[in-house]
């Protein structure tokens, strides 16, 4: 006691300095100790058994316990203790069962002391008493716990546990007489040295094994635990029943726990897989880690603090082969790097933000007057040392912020009602394309209809054209080398407006035409117009229009019922032959104005049209050329890839599905399986079940078909004779009869089939609602008040 007297004083006296640093191991490390004095540390493992002096910057080693030629098992450590009141004397938890010691005092090369042999199974853990320097307590997988008298041969009491495995033990430093056991069970033991026979207290402290535990070395009440749930969790035991005082949740489980000197609130861990950095917790704040060391590459398997009086050093040994000296102002903190903002979306579409109280408050209370600037000097003034910020927590607030929204607003009506009512499979293209945008302009969303028309236009057979519909008033656009003649030559055209020839517009709202200015002037002294009860066709003059020009036009008559008029090969029959002439003037209107130009050939080019519009070029004759597909692919992709980043996943999906292997490569193969899984979801809750497996059949995603496929198997059991039904069909093997029979119409259920879980007897849905109408018993008749859910 004398001499452990000196060692405090001198530590006192003359505090511990060094810095961060490492060495490189032979071999993986299981455990480590260091002796009282601060001075030496000993790293053990399966392959390696060696003292290093800790000098000011280097590790140095002093001594490998390993001697011979064949070490035996005896030096296969799993766990190791230094005496903290003989600076000689070492204990070690060997993996075949053994208890041995070490005596570094021994002139000998060989320092192995005494073998204790009586565990069946490895030991996991040997401790030393803090007081009395002849007691040595080990627990072992084999469920016990034995304490040795150093000075006899063998152990002086066992403690069973009634468990499979013991995973840690620990003397209490202010209880004399009190030792803690944690098992794998979840279970954490209290006993009493004296007497063997049974434990004082038992609780369950985790859900799974318990791996380490420790007690705080100032309160004597408090005992930290840490399992594979990945909880460590400190204990008061002063109480009647064990009381849970702090929970800190981890990312992994739990290997080791170590209070940390002159810090009543700290202790640091490290983990047994996953996760190689050890992490000192604030158990007041149990959120975030106070500090961080990340220097290992694998996970770290023993840690200590180099004194018990110092909190500023952290030793540890890891399967990196490393061992480490960490400085507690190195280590990094992560609060730093914590991001004091956030934003949350609600259920019901509430946003919530939060943001630094000193970004919303605009810096803080200026109207603060400053400490000292006045006031009563009557008084002294005490200085007081300012306090360290390593050691302090960051004091970061967030001020936070709820934007409610209109339930109106926020409703998802429309995506229900559109995901009821789109056509993706079963019909012709342009067909399926047609009905979706008037689907999607009946909910009142016209980019959505546009969309799906330009979608038609650009993907539609060349061939099947002349067919389509022309343009409708309700302003979609029309298929751009189609119009019917007729209704031009009934509607008329105004003669009061020119014409926009810029190139590159398009205009997508109908042509309204005036019907009081023919384009086919009726005077029987006009030659071209004649017979125009029948089929007029549509003229031009000699330099009025080229023939890559496109009117798409429609009129607004609906007495007109005569049969469509579909053009001819040539698309405008000639009037004359076409000579060579100069090119059509800039603008069309100074020719129309021009008192060289005749009254026919002034009306056969002006045009009234309501709003100012373009002229839709073709450069190639028409239906001989026709974009491919591929040329329209990059606008397409860029298109979906807007919808799905604005949520609309839905509409990016149905596009895939409608327009299948004209697009689907362009698309990658992972970002279409991901907007197929987020289309689903959302269908999925608002219980949208037809159309998510509708979604599901018609996707090329294996990954996504995959998906109605699982948890189909429906075990059943015959209705008569109550026995499980073995073969595919509806014919029991057993009783020979059919086991899906209507209990009201007496047929055999080939559809849904509901039935009462009480007596098993059912049918036809829409029969059975029917029948609990007017009555609440079976109607097979066997008396069961039925219950449907």
């Amino acid at each position: 006691m004398e001499k452990m007297a000196r060692v405090t004083t001198a530590l006192g006296s003359n505090t511990i300095s060094g810095c961060t640093m490492f060495c490189h191991l032979d071999a993986p490390a299981n455990a480590i100790s260091v002796c009282r004095d601060a001075a030496q540390v000993v790293v053990a493992g399966r392959n390696i058994f060696k003292i290093y002096a800790l000098e000011e910057e280097q590790f140095v080693e002093k001594l490998n316990l390993r001697v011979g030629r064949k070490p035996s098992l005896n030096f296969s450590c799993a766990d190791v203790m230094w005496h903290q009141m003989d600076e000689n004397l070492l204990a070690t938890a060997a993996t075949n069962g053994a208890v041995v010691t070490w005596n570094l005092g021994k002139p000998s090369r060989n320092k192995q002391d005494q073998l204790f042999t009586e565990h069946k199974r490895t030991v996991n853990k040997v401790c030393f008493h803090p007081t009395e320097v002849h007691m040595l307590l080990s627990g072992s997988q084999d469920g016990y716990m034995k304490c040795f008298d150093l000075r006899k041969k063998e152990s002086v009491s066992t403690f069973s546990g009634q468990s499979e495995s013991v995973r840690d033990v620990q003397f209490s430093i202010r209880d004399y007489f009190t030792f803690a056991a944690s098992f794998e069970n979840g279970n954490v033991q209290l006993w009493d040295i004296r007497r063997p026979d049974r434990y004082e207290r038992m609780f369950t402290a985790h859900n799974g094994p318990v791996f380490c535990c420790d007690w705080h070395p100032e309160d004597r009440g408090w005992l930290a635990t840490g399992g594979r749930d990945k909880m460590v969790k400190v204990w008061d035991i002063t109480t009647n029943r064990a009381k849970e005082i702090h929970c800190v949740q981890t990312i992994a489980s739990v290997a080791r726990v170590k209070w940390r000197p002159e810090r009543k609130y700290h202790l640091a861990t490290c983990s047994m897989m996953v996760d190689h950095n050890i992490y000192v917790w604030d158990v007041r704040r149990p959120f975030i880690p106070f500090a961080t060391f990340e220097e290992h590459k694998d996970v770290t398997t023993g840690i200590v603090w180099r004194h018990l009086h110092d909190p500023g050093f952290l030793l540890s040994g890891s399967k990196d082969s490393t061992l480490y000296q960490h400085k507690f102002k190195d280590a990094s903190r992560p609060v730093d790097k914590a991001n004091p903002e956030g934003l949350c979306f609600g259920l019901f579409g509430d946003l919530a933000f939060a943001a630094k109280e000193s970004l919303i408050s605009g810096g803080g209370d200026s109207n603060r007057k400053p400490y000292g600037s006045g006031g009563d000097r009557r008084y002294p003034i005490f200085f007081f040392k300012k306090p360290d910020l390593t050691e302090q927590f960051a004091h970061e607030s967030s001020a936070l912020s709820v934007f409610e929204t209109d339930l109106e607003s926020s409703r998802m009506d429309w995506f229900v009602e559109t995901a009821r009512r789109y056509l993706l499979s079963g019909k012709p293209f342009g067909e399926l394309c047609d009905h979706n945008a008037k689907v999607a302009k009946e909910l009142n969303r016209p980019q959505v209809s546009t969309t799906w028309t330009m979608l038609r236009i650009m993907y539609s057979d060349p061939g099947n054209l002349a067919t389509a519909t022309s343009i409708s008033k309700g302003g979609s656009i029309p298929l751009m080398n189609s119009f019917n003649m007729k209704e031009i030559a009934a509607g008329g055209l105004g003669s009061e407006s020119r014409l926009d020839r810029g190139k590159g517009e398009i205009w997508q709202d109908t042509i309204h035409l005036d019907p009081g200015n023919s384009l086919i002037n009726n005077n029987d002294e006009n030659e071209e117009t004649e017979g125009s009860e029948g089929p007029a066709d549509y003229l031009f003059g000699d330099a009025e229009l080229e023939d890559d020009d496109l009117y798409p036009m429609e009129h607004e008559n609906p007495t007109a019922e005569e049969a469509e008029y579909s053009l001819p090969q040539e698309a405008f029959p000639l009037r004359h032959e076409i000579v060579d002439n100069p090119s059509v003037p800039e603008h069309l209107q100074d020719k129309v104005d021009s008192p060289h130009v005749s009254g026919n050939e002034a009306e056969a080019v002006c045009l009234t049209p309501i709003k100012s519009f373009s002229l839709i070029s073709i450069s190639q004759p028409l239906y001989e050329s026709h974009l491919p597909a591929s040329f329209f692919s990059p606008v397409v992709r860029e298109m979906l890839q807007h919808y799905a980043e604005a949520g609309d996943v839905q509409m990016a999906v149905s596009v895939l599905i409608v327009l299948g292997d004209r697009i689907r490569k362009e698309v990658d193969e992972l970002t279409q399986e991901h907007w197929y899984t987020s289309y689903i979801d959302l269908l999925q809750r608002f219980e949208l079940w037809n159309v998510s497996n509708e979604v599901i059949k018609l996707s090329t995603s294996s990954a996504i078909n995959c998906l109605n496929q699982t948890s189909t198997t429906l075990h059943i059991n015959c209705s008569n004779c109550k026995r499980p039904m073995s073969n595919k069909g509806w014919i029991c093997d057993r009783c020979h009869q059919c086991a899906s029979i209507c209990a009201v119409c007496h047929h055999v259920v080939k559809g849904l089939f509901v039935w009462c879980q009480g007596c098993s007897h059912g049918g036809h849905l829409e029969h059975i609602m029917n029948w609990l109408k007017s009555s609440s018993h079976c109607p097979a008749g066997c008396g069961h008040l039925c219950e449907y859910t």
